[in-house]
């Protein structure tokens, strides 16, 4: 279970770039061992990017649920356990033909990744470790 953030931790990373908010991302699921989403009465929210249906992964429980304003207020945000999103989660939005946009900020910019991607470098720390 991860440690609360303080609102200053909260703006400075607010200020990273999408790299440093990938990186962030990939040390904080390790560390806590869970990836947070929004959900609603009918799953997990979406983004579409130019090319691609996106979910939206956040490293933290603050993150994500500051998104859950305006059309978005009835979302909650929700852990997923780091084995259950590589033994479930993982794949299915492979099959899905899913992208993953990672630790979008308020400005509505995150890297757009596949999920085999974000597996392949979970694991890669996971082994790291």
């Amino acid at each position: 279970m991860s440690t609360p953030l303080t609102e200053q931790e909260v703006n400075a990373i607010e200020q990273y770039d999408e790299q440093q908010r990938f990186n962030y991302l990939l040390k904080q699921a390790i560390t806590n061992q869970e990836l947070w989403i929004l959900t609603d009465e009918h799953g997990c929210v979406m983004l579409n990017s130019e090319d691609e249906d996106c979910v939206p992964v956040w490293p933290n429980q603050e993150f994500a649920q500051s998104w859950a304003t305006n059309e978005w207020q009835a979302c909650q945000a929700q852990a997923i356990s780091l084995d259950k999103w590589l033994s479930h989660w993982s794949p299915g939005l492979e099959e899905d033909e899913l992208a993953i946009v990672v630790f979008p900020n308020q400005a509505e910019e995150g890297l757009v990744i596949y999920p085999y991607e974000l597996e392949s470098e979970l694991k890669h720390r996971l082994k790291k470790k």
